[in-house]
């Protein structure tokens, strides 16, 4: 895992053992910034199921101006910890330890984002509550959270979310890379 582009590119990021964490492939992380485009350039950033940082640390990198990276594995927070020092980045990253999901650790009441990244555990999208509650959550973060032209970028499994199931007052767009669905998250 490695930073692909900016003022870190080429960097090594260092990534927990085994497989209970799942960071997005290089291919796809790049994508997914190509699509962002500008848009990461001197932007306030939420990476919510941080993991090792490569989404927030890429966007911080390209020039975002600071990021909350949340992250409930203590361990995997050790790790994102350590790639914040080896980058020098402790200035524009702020790390937190909680359950993603919950607002109180979305940053301060009201804080709006230029770009938020979901990137939420694969099983969590099975039928039941964490579905329910990651749905509701989207739709918060992009009814209360995401500045004007803000957008979240939600990261699924191919064909594990359809775009209906999101609701109306948010304007989605997908994209398909291999086995993963990217989807962008705008207000309506």
């Amino acid at each position: 895992m490695r930073i692909i582009a900016g003022e870190h590119r080429g960097r090594l990021l260092k990534t927990p053992d085994g497989m209970g964490t799942r960071p997005m492939l290089d291919r796809v992380r790049e994508a997914v910034f190509s699509a962002i485009g500008e848009r990461v350039v001197d932007a306030r950033v939420l990476d919510l199921f941080a993991g090792t940082g490569s989404l927030g640390l890429e966007a911080l990198s390209r020039g975002a101006l600071e990021a909350l990276m949340v992250e409930r594995d203590r361990r995997v927070l050790d790790l994102l910890r350590r790639n914040v020092e080896d980058l020098a980045l402790e200035d524009r990253a702020t790390l937190l330890q909680g359950d993603a999901l919950e607002k109180r650790n979305w940053g301060e009441k009201g804080a709006q984002y230029d770009l938020v990244f979901f990137d939420s555990p694969y099983p969590m999208l099975d039928i039941g509550k964490t579905r329910h509650a990651i749905l509701s959550a989207l739709e918060t973060l992009v009814s209360e959270r995401l500045a004007r032209k803000g957008l979240v970028v939600f990261h699924a499994p191919k064909e594990k979310i359809q775009e209906v199931e999101f609701s109306e007052a948010v304007v989605s767009t997908l994209r398909e890379y291999g086995t993963n669905a990217i989807f962008f998250l705008e207000r309506k």
